[in-house]
């Protein structure tokens, strides 16, 4: 407790020599006054441990900035002036040169005291001072220092150029806003250039303070979805070890701004504040009592000699707007506490510094035409960037404009810039973009530096999704090397009406019809030596089962389905066995007859007896029917789309496991095996009788007909292999029905003399003979 009221009394001794200061220009008398808070001088570190660093005008003078202080002045003035603002009500100020944070900490002290004491005990809202608002300071570092002070009391703090973005959080700082678009704007124009021109590979260089941080970081932040990247950044103070080339550009400053090649920014818009001229010449006439030796301590004393009016004239506007707004919100919301109207104001109510803060948040009025808006976070809801170039001669010249409230508006027009390129926007890119249809591969830490990959066939790349990697195609589609798209395949496979299908199918129609004539002919000439040594009976058998056959080559045209595929194989592989089981049959009677039925009478009566040979039938066709049934149960054949043949096309055909056709392949091959084998043993029996040699030339042409379709299955891959199977079926069959039946029918029609018994018993004799001798 003794420290703090040793601390009290300093502050209060500090607060009666501000208390002795005299008027001058930093200070007006009026019913409710404002603080203005001005860093007229510069806080240079150089002069920090000079002993006379004591006050703010030992410090390096700001023009600018004491430009700035007289248009607060001015401001105030119209407004006292005015007979429909604040009509009945004076306003005055207490301005400070707040050139360092700790050395004007007393300048706040004052502002926030009551009759030059600090009384941080007391509660709210008892016995506060006149100061109802706040303007400036000037940096955003000076606003973070004294800020959290005014906002206990909310007391409102207006400032015309902090832009750090923190000062958006209403948690933290309730009571303060600003003229001023804070840094997030500002960015935000910076990145719209960026891409305007499409530059990529960025150096920022910023202030190494709060106001460059925040800018930094909104920056990185701005940056981090799009195709920009950072590729150096310095932060900057007076400690920074510069390279000569940038000790040079730093000591041209704007005056030599020409010899930094092209420089383009934005800045806001300048708006003329009228009257603002005469006020300083008049201001400027006029004598105030100033001495410096009474101000040691005080920042309110400017030696006005040193500098004539015409540089004060001549100075930089920038920011005379927003602090000539500022004075006015504040005026604005302190007319509508005071329920001004009808030309006088209600001098008997107290007003309250929150209160004049609930109406700086609803400001609403027009100012040299610009309607005066806050948002929720206290920012400017009103104004515009302008885009600037520096020409040649050093001079700004407005090429662009950029709106962001109500709707967003971004504009430059090239033409109006003179590049150092000779004429031609430079380019800022780590790595040129790739070409049409390649990937970029990223080559560093930096997604703007990457090498170029071509997409291959199958993939492609679309940069506005993804442009670093190649997306594969669909099953259903297809692309060429360096595509940025995929296409459809076609889909292919043999229709009904393909020129091949349809002289297939009437292939297999003519066969039903030879099949049915040669069966008419065998039925009349059924008594016949040529159709009783050709298997009799079974000949029906054979040629039904050749005319079922050919149902399966109908299913190898039209689009595949599982039934199809079903009915592709099951037909043939079936009844063809049953074929192949009857010419079994008959190979084994004939040489059964000629060389075993002598030797072994019992077998021979055994198999007349109990009818063998359609035994042996019978159970060839349940044999592959039980195999055909259990292959097709346990892995039907299904549809099959063939994406691996060709890049542009999908070949539409029948899927068969090996497990399902294993049994029944397997099968048919053992009967032909077998008849063969029956056959050749019959090549040296009688002529007439020698039906063996007829079945082992038909069993070479089936053997030699598959095999020229395995060689070019796999050879040849593509839908017409549909009709090379179906067109193997129907050799298979008609090699048969050709090299077997029509001989015999031929004999039957043409010579009928050979058709005889007589003719038969001879042949037998003969060979009888042969055999005996």
């Amino acid at each position: 407790m003794k420290h703090f009221l040793v601390s009290l009394c300093f502050l209060g001794t500090i607060l009666h020599a501000l208390a002795q200061c005299t008027a001058s220009e930093f200070q007006l008398e009026g019913d409710f006054l404002l603080g203005g808070l001005c860093d007229i001088h510069y806080s240079d570190p150089v002069y920090h441990d000079r002993p006379e660093a004591m006050d703010c005008s030992s410090h390096p003078f700001l023009l600018p900035s004491y430009r700035r202080f007289q248009v607060m002045r001015f401001a105030v003035d119209e407004i006292n002036n005015s007979t429909n603002l604040l009509p009945n009500v004076s306003l005055g100020y207490e301005i400070f040169d707040h050139c360092s944070s700790t050395q004007s900490f007393p300048d706040v002290v004052k502002l926030l005291s009551v009759n030059n004491l600090v009384q941080p005990w007391d509660e709210p809202h008892n016995n506060l001072s006149r100061i109802l608002g706040v303007v400036g300071p000037y940096r955003s570092t000076q606003v973070l220092s004294v800020a959290p002070l005014f906002m206990k009391d909310l007391i409102p703090m207006v400032s015309y150029a902090a832009t750090v973005s923190v000062f958006s959080k209403k948690a933290v700082f309730p009571s303060f806003l600003r003229t001023v678009h804070p840094n997030k704007d500002t960015i935000e124009g910076i990145v719209n250039i960026l891409k305007h021109f499409n530059w990529r590979w960025i150096a920022f260089l910023n202030s190494d303070d709060d106001y460059g941080n925040d800018g930094l970081a909104l920056f990185m932040k701005k940056i981090k979805d799009t195709e920009i990247c950072l590729a150096y950044n310095k932060g900057l103070n007076q400690y920074t070890n510069h390279s000569q080339t940038f000790k040079q550009t730093e000591g041209q400053k704007i005056k030599g701004i020409r010899n930094i090649v092209t420089v383009i920014g934005i800045s806001e818009q300048a708006v003329k504040v009228p009257g603002v001229n005469d006020f300083i010449y008049s201001s400027r006439r006029h004598t105030y009592c100033e001495n410096a030796s009474q101000n040691i301590y005080c920042n309110q004393f400017f030696n006005r000699s040193s500098l004539s009016t015409e540089d004060v004239v001549a100075a930089d506007p920038s920011f005379n707007f927003p602090v000539y707004t500022a004075v006015y919100a504040i005026a604005h919301a302190l007319h509508n506490a005071l329920q001004c109207g009808s030309g006088r104001c209600n001098d008997n109510m107290t007003v309250f510094p929150h209160m004049v803060l609930a109406e700086l948040k609803k400001s609403n009025f027009t100012l040299l035409n610009e309607s005066i808006r806050f948002d929720e976070n206290g920012d400017p809801n009103y104004g515009s960037y302008s885009v600037v170039f520096w020409n040649h001669s050093g001079d700004t010249e407005e090429i662009g404009l950029y709106t962001f409230h109500g709707s967003v508006h971004f504009f430059i027009n090239n033409s109006k810039i003179h590049w150092y390129t000779n004429g031609e926007a430079p380019t800022s890119v780590c790595s040129s973009e790739c070409p049409v249809g390649f990937a970029k591969k990223y080559a560093g830490s930096h997604k703007c530096c990457f090498n170029c990959k071509i997409c291959p066939n199958g993939s492609y790349v679309n940069i506005t999704e993804d442009a670093y990697r190649c997306m594969d195609c669909k099953d259903t589609e297809w692309s060429a090397a360096g595509s940025t798209s995929c296409n459809l395949r076609s889909v292919e496979y043999i229709p009904f009406t393909d020129t091949g299908a349809i002289l297939i199918m009437v292939g297999a129609w003519a066969l039903v019809g030879f099949t049915l004539a040669v069966s008419v002919l065998f039925a009349i000439n059924y008594n016949t030596p040529v159709v009783r040594s050709a298997g009799g009976p079974m000949c029906f058998l054979i040629l039904v089962c050749l005319s079922l056959c050919s149902i399966s080559v109908f299913f190898y045209f039209g689009e595949p389905t599982t039934s199809f595929c079903i009915l592709r194989f099951s037909p043939f592989l079936l009844f063809y066995t049953v074929c192949l089981a009857c010419f079994v049959v008959r190979s084994f009677q004939i040489v059964f007859i000629f060389k075993i039925a002598a030797k072994f009478p019992k077998l021979h009566s055994w198999w007349i007896k109990y009818h063998g040979q359609w035994l042996v039938i019978t159970v060839a066709f349940g044999i592959q029917a039980l195999l055909l049934l259990i292959g097709y149960t346990c892995s039907p054949p299904e549809t099959n789309k063939d994406t691996d043949l060709y890049p542009d096309k999908i070949i539409l055909g029948c899927d068969l496991d090996l497990k399902a056709t294993a049994g029944p392949v397997l099968f048919l091959l053992s009967l032909c095996f077998l008849c063969f084998i029956f056959s050749y043993m019959g090549k040296d029996l009688p002529k007439n009788y020698n039906e063996a040699k007829a079945i082992t030339f038909c069993l070479l042409l089936l053997i030699l007909t598959w095999i020229a379709f395995a060689t070019e299955y796999v050879l040849y891959h593509g839908k017409y292999i549909s009709i090379l199977n179906a067109l193997a079926i129907l050799s298979s069959l008609y090699s048969f029905l050709v090299w077997y039946f029509l001989p015999k029918c031929y004999i039957m029609i043409f010579q009928s003399h050979r058709n005889t018994h007589e003719y038969f018993q001879g042949l037998i004799q003969n060979y009888t003979q042969t055999i005996s001798q």
